[in-house]
Order: C-alpha cells, then structure tokens, then sequence
C-alpha cells in the first residue's frame, strides 16, 4: 500500500473514528484541532497541529505535510482550500464544500441537477413582511433555515401560522436565511454515498428519528419499507452525489413522503452520525470508505453490504456531567452484544453527543429487542433535563413510535372478542406481542385507514382481522398495507357464518387475504406465529414446542386408549362431559 499522510480538519468525534479506521490501515493522519482533541488521543505522533481549522495559516502548515487534506466538518475555511488545492488535493474539492455549506445553494445546485429536492426560496431581507410574501408563494406551514452554520436542527425553525413570523426572525438572529416548503413526509431516510475515482457506491438506505431536532436512533436497513423504495432512495442519492465534485463519503438525508416519493433534505460532504453503524453492520466503515476514496484506494459492492440488521442509539449529554458515562456503563453491563463507542469529550452537556451504541440482530425485531432497555436509559436521561422545555398537550412535533407488538389484531365490533380470545391466548403461550382495536370497515373507514397504513411503520409484522356478515374489514385492511393480513370469519347471529367466509377468501386478485376457518382464531393465531417464524428464531422455537407439546398430548390419548379399550375410553371421556 502507498504510504500517503492525510491531513484532517477537525478532530471531534467523526475525525476519532476516521483515525481509528486510518490505524487499522497504518495511514498516517495529521489534526488540526484544539489540543487534545478526542481524535488526537488515539493517535499519538508528532505530526499534529493545535489551532483552529478555521484559520488560514493554520491550513497552509497543516497541507505542507500532507498528500491530501479533508474534512470532519464542512464549516472551514473554503477560500484557504481553494488556495491550496494547487498544491495539495482536497477532498472532496473546495467547490463541493463551499456549495454545500450554503444550504439554499445546496437546494439549487441539486435542482439544477434534476434531483428531487424541496421547493426552496431566499429571503432578501429578514423581516415581517418578507416572510408574508414567502408565506404567500409557498404556502403555510413552511420551515425557515439559516442558509449557513446550521447543524443538529440549530437554524431551523417551522413556521406554522403567521404568529411565528417574530419568533422565528429572532429566534434565528441576522444569518442569512432560505424558506422551504413544508415536507409531508412519513419517515426521515438517510444513505451513506462513497464517490471514488471512477465508481459510486450506496450502503443501505436507513430509517433515522429525530428527537429535539437531533439524530436518535438510525435502523440499518430501514424498517417496513419495501425493496422498491430502499433501492429509489439509493439511486437519489447516487444521483445527488454524482452532480458534486471530488471524491469521499456523502451523508444524503431524504424524506419519504406520503405518496411514497423521496425528497433530498441535506448532504453532509464527510461521513456522518447516520453511518455510524457501518462500523460493526458492514465490512467497509463509512470511515474506511472515505480514507479508501481520498486515496485511490480498492472500492468494490461487498463493502458497503451490511452483515445483519442493526440499531444505532446516540447517546447525549444529560443535567449530570457524568450521564453520559452512566449510560456506558449500563450497557456494558447489560450485554456484550452492545458495542459502546464513547467520543472522550470529558463532562456531559446538555444534547451534547457524547457517544453511541450499535446492535446487531440476527433480525431488526432481535436488535430492537436487544436496544431497547438502552432506549429507556437515554429517554430517562433526556427527562432529568431541564433545558428542553416540556411539550404541551396540544404539540404537533413529531414522536418517536414505537411498540413492542409484533401483531395487530382488529375487530369490526365488541361482540367479535369471546371468537378472538382463544388466538390471543395462543399468541401469549407464544410468547408474542399484540395489540388489540375495535375499527369498522364501515362505520370508522378513515380510522380503520389510517391505523392499518401506519401499522408496518411502528413495527407490526402481521394483521389478524376478524369480521361477520359483509365481512369487508379483512380486505379493506389488505388494501391500506402490504404487510400479511389474516380474516378470520365470525358467525353471525343469523346464518351459519359461510357468507363471511366467502367474502374473506374471494378477494380481487392482487390484495390476498389469508383466510382461516369460521370462528378459528386459534388457526390465526398460528399462521401469523408462523409468518413471524420465518425470520424469527425465537418464535419458530416456540411454534415447534406447540407442535411437539401438541404430539405428546395425542401420543398420551393414544396410549390411554390403548391401556382403557375402545369401552373404557369411552366411559371416561362421557364421564369428564
């Protein structure tokens, strides 16, 4: 391998884990960054500078030993890039840097590039009256942004009603600042981009949640969002990178819509928090990828193909300066499965990200099982606060959803439950969660709806639906989601229950409904433990040791009848009626 010396502005957290991938290498890094940097620890050689990477001088010394300069952080100086790039390689070039560091001219530059972004406009002045006339071309709400130096959700502020004209100005001083069109979006995607030499490559897109504005958890790959959308978000992201310049890792952040399009949100021009779990999930790091890119390095498909499903939890500053130490230590002590990656910034502030935590599953139900005690330490964390000001009862911010239910059973009607509970008991020696809701078809069609088409976003794996008469809730559930949907026909008080069940299994081709027999939950049940089986082996356990506990019990009437008689049995079973 060549032996190039790479020099890296900033040496916080994403600059630790580059040198970290940079050792395993033996590629030699210089920082240049405050003394004792959390990158510099790791790192102990003499080719450091202490300094800011903002100041000019200080870049000019640091590329005078380098091969190539780069960025943990795209706030730098571009103008000193540009100057030295005659010089020394920058990667990824100043021009990308200074493009992306202007998020309107971000927005711009993509749309110019026919990538599907959000509509944006500039403010020519920030006032009142500028903000009516944005209102008027975009339409209310809309989300007012700081054009620069805006990370985490510092810089944004959503605009829902002409009273937050004022607050918004001042609560986003005298930067230059862009309005952009509100995104009706359903869930928050974001993909990791490596542009090499000749090649681009995409790792999976993930599902990411925000809370207070700032990255929580990342699921690598994204939950209950089919092939077709998880390859269209990889190919826009491709696409987005591409129109830029220069070589690295791209962080692409998107949103996925209601009607299932992808908008680009933002691109970070260096790895970023939404690819931490490459660390663990895949045999290329985004980290190894961009030093890879920088240098020319081999690059190829295998890399960016993650191992198994993963959950990444940031974890953040709480009131105490050791909360965040206190939930590193929770986690080593609950399992060796969690890998703690802590960044040695010293005390804890409030939102501070102190560090991080990744969980690999043999299935995404395995690793949320395995994280979640870990999200419970961090949201306890996050209530001790008190710089986050309680939410009211009337918020619209968006919520974390989460459920522990693997399975949603639904009912057109009160009277269904007596039919029902024998499934219910089923899925609880199982050992399988559920929930339970009362919704019509008919009478409560747009709850019925909307309930069904936000099931697989929080988790749900299968649908036990159970109606009579018309018996339409089955195949209208079908309709609103494309997860594995189960009718279980009920007998009604008129009639032997046939005409519900033909209802059930003769739906139009193209929305299957599995269909059981009259009254037969427990066969629901089953299925939908057996559904769940395929991907879950400890589900697929306990459905053979129903089946075993099912033979043993045979086997023993069996040989009861065998040791009574045809006679015998018969007067003892008469006798247990």
């Amino acid at each position: 391998m060549e032996s190039k010396v790479v020099g890296l502005l900033g040496g916080g957290q994403l600059g630790r884990m580059f040198l970290e991938a940079a050792n395993r290498l033996n590629i030699k890094v210089n920082v240049l960054d405050a003394p004792n940097a959390p990158a510099k620890q790791i790192s102990n050689h003499d080719g450091h500078f202490d300094g800011s990477f903002k100041d000019p001088e200080a870049v000019k010394k640091l590329s005078k030993t380098c091969d190539v300069v780069t960025v943990e952080i795209e706030h730098v100086n571009t103008q000193v890039l540009e100057e030295i790039s005659g010089e020394v390689a920058v990667e990824p070039s100043w021009k990308t840097i200074r493009t992306i560091q202007d998020k309107y001219a971000q927005k711009e530059h993509l749309q110019k590039h026919n990538v599907a972004t959000a509509e944006s406009l500039p403010l020519e002045s920030n006032t009142v009256e500028e903000l009516e006339k944005v209102g008027q071309k975009l339409g209310l709400p809309f989300m007012l942004k700081s054009r620069t130096e805006a990370y985490d959700g510092r810089g944004n502020y959503p605009v829902k009603s002409s009273s937050d004209f004022e607050g918004a100005l001042k609560a986003l001083g005298q930067k230059p600042l862009y309005a952009e069109k509100w995104a009706n979006f359903k869930m928050e995607l974001a993909v990791m981009v490596v542009k090499g030499k000749d090649q681009v490559l995409a790792y999976p897109a993930v599902e990411t949640i925000h809370e207070d504005s700032i990255c929580k958890l990342v699921y690598a790959p994204a939950r209950n969002v089919p092939s077709s959308i998880t390859k269209k978000a990889q190919e826009l992201a491709k696409k987005a990178v591409s129109c830029f310049w220069g070589k690295g890792v791209f962080g692409v952040e998107m949103f996925l819509n209601q009607d299932d399009s992808l908008l680009i949100n933002e691109i970070a021009p260096r790895p970023h928090n939404s690819g931490h779990y490459t660390i663990e999930a895949c045999p290329m790091s985004q980290y190894e990828a961009h030093l890879r890119a920088i240098l020319d390095l081999h690059l190829d498909e295998e890399g960016v193909q993650p191992y198994r499903p993963s959950v990444m939890l940031n974890i953040l500053g709480g009131a105490s300066p050791q909360s965040a130490a206190e939930v590193a230590k929770k986690a080593t002590e609950q399992s060796t499965a969690l890998r703690v990656h802590m960044y040695a910034k010293g005390d804890a502030r409030p939102g501070r990200k102190m560090g991080h935590i990744t969980v690999l599953g043999s299935s995404m139900a395995k690793a949320e099982g395995l994280m979640k005690p870990m999200i419970d330490v961090v949201d306890e964390v996050r209530r001790s606060r008190t710089d986050i000001p309680a939410p009211s009862s009337g918020s619209s911010e968006p919520k974390t959803k989460q459920t522990k239910a693997l399975v949603s059973i639904l009912m057109g009607s009160y009277s269904d439950m007596p039919v029902l509970d024998a499934g219910v008991q089923i899925l609880e020696k199982l050992g399988i969660t559920y929930e339970t809701h009362i919704t019509s078809a008919h009478r409560t069609p747009e709850w019925m709806g909307e309930y069904v088409a936000s099931a697989a976003p929080s988790g749900i794996k299968v649908i036990i639906a159970a109606a009579g008469g018309a018996a339409h809730l089955p195949g209208m559930a079908a309709s609103h989601t494309y997860i594995p949907v189960i009718g279980v026909p009920v007998k009604p008080t008129i009639g032997d229950g046939t005409d519900s069940l033909l209802s059930i299994c003769n739906m139009p081709r193209g929305i299957p409904v599995a269909t059981v027999g009259i009254n037969n939950s427990t066969n629901a049940a089953l299925l939908a433990a057996r559904i769940l089986g395929v991907a879950e082996d400890e589900i697929a356990e306990s459905i053979r040791d129903y089946a075993e506990g099912n033979r043993k019990e045979v086997m023993e009437k069996e040989a009861k009848m065998q040791q009574l008689g045809w006679k015998g049995a018969m007067q003892e079973w008469h006798a247990k009626k």
